[in-house]
């Protein structure tokens, strides 16, 4: 049956058997004239179906004629046109090279094939097959040089992908695709007004128009927050091209938002009838039930959508929010992880993926799913409300309280905003009329941001009776929910009440007993209690049972780390995590660090390149990877990986960093300075970025230039002592004494509170040989700062440093009155006494080993002094463990050398110093092993 006769049936038509010969006699006719017989007949009427849009119809006539005359090129194009009509985009593929192989015009077949390989994602082959080429058309030229510029940006080089829409541009100074992707590159770069210029030279009659205004309409909406100005955008258009669906859409999608619910509706019947059963119609049509709590047909209208598109994030994301609020915890965090893992810029993904893991109690990946630029950027208020639970879940109030006051003073909602002046008044130090309003407004709102962000202050202020009082209001409103109940257990353990803290711990697990942050608490007390086998049979069970908790093999592994567990026993705990979660990369991501510290880079390159290999699109297994090759002096290696990097993450400065370095270990410093500068493209204020740029500066003779980059950093951070620090820094190199310490004074007006500055000023005060200055300097700075504990920390470290014991004992007895549990000054504490021959050096090496296990300098001190005690059994136990933590670290097989020696062990000391002398000049005391060679 030709297609005329199956469009005729398919309107129903039942003719009768007089009509059927009539019929088929007038097809028989019709295929002997323009049939097989005539193949440019039909490719003609194939050309007049795709000018209806009808691909299909077009698609029959067109293998119609290829079968009359297979080497037709033009039939061969237009059958690639029609199939990427339909979405068979492979097929599309096939069809553009049959044609071009068999004489298709380049300017007609090219950039059409360059587009399918695009959407096939093959990124470098169109780079290497078409980055030369030049057509003679100047609209085809632009269409390439577009399509490669995308291509570049797929595999992360922006500066390429630059240069290629330039050349776009060049061939055809009006090219709209080439003007709206180089838009898209000025938001990318967040220069919104830029883009909007840009956009403006498209001509209204371009077929591009709608596209262009659109994309306006969306940079007003998410980069100027001008919801107005974008829906009159979006309205303008569909003036533009009343065919154009995206526009149409965006105007139901943005009414949604606004919640016109009524208004949304009838501009999506508009949408169904031009687009009935597309997927964007259904999503929206899903979108809008979700808006109005239907999440029943939500859910249908979403699987609808999923039918047809599996793998479109924005389905996926819905799904998983509707999942999330129909109570379906599990299936919406699989949704949702796949939502994010395919585009990784959806806020509401990410924002319900972040609840629902605090749901499961997964809080480790809660915090982990939140966006890299949580710190500084401050566009949802959502999602730093989110961040402040998760923080204060954790046990972290100061972070929690930072970023619930963010929130609080972004978002427009009532209850928010007087939130927000509480926490405002509460950072002002009126801390009693902020607690007072967060009461009054946690008792008359429903919601509860009020009551976290008082719990949380409670609990900063130690207020443990009445953060209680607060979690009993919080219970009454959430009465079946493991939250207050979780937070009475952590308030009661702040209040040393581990029993009571035991019990409420132990009630959220009958509440879900599934609920990891009780069970990782209730370790903690285990531990506390000195029954580690307890917490390491109570974790162990919840991995038993979740053995994808990837919380719960890193609180394992911390647990036994604590308790003396061996390097091999942590990395086989971190490949147990890795086993049961093998798509969440933070346990290989883990097992790759543990053998870096481990001095271990060979194991560490293998499990990175098993795990990039599996998680292909990680950006944190790439930065893993690339670390790895770069500790087996791999350069090139690593750059590949960062570069992979920095196409999984294009918004974030942290990939050109890591390039930076790399290339600094190469010795490539022109190639680190262009990866700095691209950092700072992505975000003007990165500040590792500036310090490397004045690094680099200084070391070439430009201290002009490092003194404008230190300038600037003030100008961003007048408030910071960032800047002020680096321009001292500059002149001191220069033995500007006296700029450097006006500088530094300045900044110290700026930051009167900043040690790190107090500090730079004695150190440059010292280093110009003025010492009564700098004497006097730090008197008045303890005086003025009496509770300051970094500057006696430095000045300790100072008098340690140039043997002034009794001074350095001093400095460190004082940052201990301050900080009882400062570890670091702990353990230098402990050494000085031991050097001095004074009491308590053994004891507060033990204490300092006990506030943080594992450390291997604090290790090695505590060995130390116990060889001075004649303690060598332990000692040596001690320094062996301190040796196998970090074998690349030869001070401390020297000291094992020395206790050995104290020990009487000649012959294992001998080994050791052979060992050392065998570094030669890699190690700097080559003259003390020779020393103790000869004593032995």
């Amino acid at each position: 049956m030709t297609a005329l006769n199956s469009r005729i049936f398919a309107r129903g038509i039942c003719p009768s058997r007089t009509r059927v010969a009539a019929v088929a006699l007038a097809a028989t006719l019709l295929v002997s004239a323009c049939g097989r017989d005539d193949p440019d007949a039909m490719v003609a009427s194939a050309q007049d179906y795709l000018s209806r849009n009808d691909a299909p119809a077009a698609i029959i006539q067109l293998k119609n004629a290829l079968q009359s005359r297979p080497g037709d090129p033009r039939a061969r194009l237009m059958l690639g046109q029609a199939l990427h009509a339909t979405g068979d985009v492979q097929g599309a593929e096939t069809e553009f090279r049959k044609a071009q192989d068999q004489g298709a015009p380049p300017e007609q077949v090219v950039p059409q094939l360059a587009q399918t390989m695009l959407e096939l994602r093959q990124y470098g082959k169109i780079t290497s097959d078409y980055v030369g080429l030049q057509l003679a058309d100047a609209q085809a030229q632009a269409s390439l040089k577009t399509t490669v510029a995308q291509a570049w940006l797929r595999q992360g080089d922006e500066d390429k992908a630059r240069a290629s829409l330039n050349d776009a541009l060049r061939a055809k100074a009006d090219y709209a695709p080439a003007l709206i992707e180089q838009a898209r590159a000025q938001v990318r770069r967040g220069d919104m007004d830029g883009a909007l210029a840009g956009l403006e030279k498209i001509p209204g009659q371009s077929p591009a128009a709608a596209e262009a205004i659109k994309l306006r309409g969306d940079i007003l909406l998410y980069g100027k927050r001008d919801a107005d100005a974008a829906m009159q955008a979006y309205r303008q258009s569909v003036q533009a091209d009343a065919t154009y669906t995206e526009g149409q859409a965006a105007v139901v999608e943005l009414l949604i938002f606004q919640g016109k619910s009524d208004e949304a509706a009838q501009a999506l019947q508009v949408l169904a009838k031009a687009a009935p059963e597309k997927p964007q119609t259904l999503y929206l049509q899903a979108m809008l039930a979700y808006s109005k709590n239907d999440f029943k047909a939500a859910q249908e209208e979403v699987q609808k959508l999923l039918r047809l598109t599996p793998e479109n994030p924005r389905a996926l994301e819905l799904a998983g929010m509707t999942d999330l609020q129909r109570g379906a915890n599990v299936q919406a965090e699989a949704s949702l992880t796949k939502a994010l893992q395919l585009n990784p810029g959806l806020a509401m993904a990410r924002r319900g993926l972040i609840t629902t893991q605090m749901r499961l109690g997964r809080l480790d990946k809660a915090i982990a799913t939140l966006p890299p630029d949580i710190d500084s950027s401050d566009r949802d208020p959502s999602m730093l409300a989110l961040a402040g639970q998760a923080h204060m879940l954790q046990g972290d109030v100061d972070k929690a309280q930072r970023y619930f006051a963010r929130a609080s003073s972004l978002a427009p909602q009532n209850a928010v905003m007087r939130t927000s002046l509480a926490m405002s008044q509460l950072a002002a130090g009126k801390g009693e009329a902020a607690l007072g309003a967060l009461q009054s407004i946690a008792a008359s709102d429903e919601g509860v941001v009020a009551d976290l962000a008082l719990i949380n202050a409670l609990l900063q202020g130690r207020k443990v009776d009445q953060a209680l009082k607060a979690i009993d209001l919080l219970e009454k409103k959430r009465p079946a929910d493991v939250l207050p109940v979780f937070l009475r257990g952590r308030a009661l353990l702040l209040k040393q009440d581990a029993a009571g803290a035991r019990k409420a711990l132990e009630r959220a697990l009958e509440i879900d007993p599934n609920y990891f942050p009780a069970v990782g608490v209730l370790a903690v007390i285990d531990n506390a209690e000195k029954r580690p086998d307890d917490a390491r049979t109570r974790i162990e069970a919840a991995i038993k049972r979740d053995p994808a908790n990837v919380q719960a093999h890193v609180m394992l592994l911390e647990l036994r780390a604590a308790n003396g567990a061996d390097k091999a026993e942590q990395a086989a705990i971190l490949r147990k995590a890795a086993d049961g979660a093998p798509n969440n990369p933070v346990p290989r991501q883990l097992l790759v660090e543990h053998h870096l510290r481990s001095g271990e880079p060979k194991e560490a390159l293998a499990v990175a390149q098993q795990a990039a290999a599996a998680l292909s699109d990680s950006a944190q297994l790439a930065d893993a990877l690339g670390r790895a090759q770069l500790a087996n002096g791999e350069h090139n290696q690593a750059l590949s990986s960062f570069n992979r990097m920095a196409a999984l993450q294009p918004q974030s400065p942290v990939p050109y960093l890591r390039m930076a370095s790399a290339q600094m270990a190469a010795n490539d410093r022109a190639g680190a300075g262009q990866n700095l500068r691209k950092a700072l493209e992505v975000e003007p204020r990165a500040l590792d970025a500036q310090r490397g740029l004045v690094s680099l500066a200084m070391a070439d003779g430009r201290a002009d230039e490092a003194l404008a980059i230190a300038r600037t950093v003030q100008k961003q951070r007048p408030k910071e002592a960032a800047g002020y620090a680096l321009e001292g820094e500059i002149h001191a190199a220069g033995k500007a004494w006296d700029k450097a310490i006006d500088v530094l004074r300045t900044g110290i007006k700026q930051v009167p509170a900043s040690a790190e500055l107090a500090v730079r000023q004695h150190e440059v005060l010292m280093l110009a040989g003025k010492r009564p200055e700098a004497d006097r300097w730090a008197a008045e700075w303890q005086r003025t700062h009496a509770k300051d504990a970094a500057f006696p920390l430095y000045l300790g470290a100072r008098a340690l440093a140039s043997k002034d014991l009794q001074e350095s004992q001093r400095q460190y007895e004082r940052v201990m009155a301050l900080q009882p549990n400062n570890a670091i000054a702990l353990n230098n504490l402990a050494w000085v006494k031991g050097q001095l021959g004074r009491d308590g050096a053994l004891a507060d090496a033990q204490r300092a080993n006990a506030l943080v296990p594992n450390q291997p300098a604090f290790m090695d001190t505590w060995a130390m002094l116990l060889s001075f005690a004649n303690q060598h059994d332990r000692a040596l136990e001690l320094q062996k463990r301190v040796v196998q933590m970090q074998p690349q670290q030869l001070d401390y097989k020297l000291n094992l050398a020395k206790i050995h020696i104290k020990a009487g062990h000649k012959d294992a000391a001998r080994t050791l110093l052979d060992e050392l002398s065998a570094a030669g000049e890699r190690y700097r005391a080559q003259a003390e092993v020779q020393e103790l060679k000869k004593s032995l």
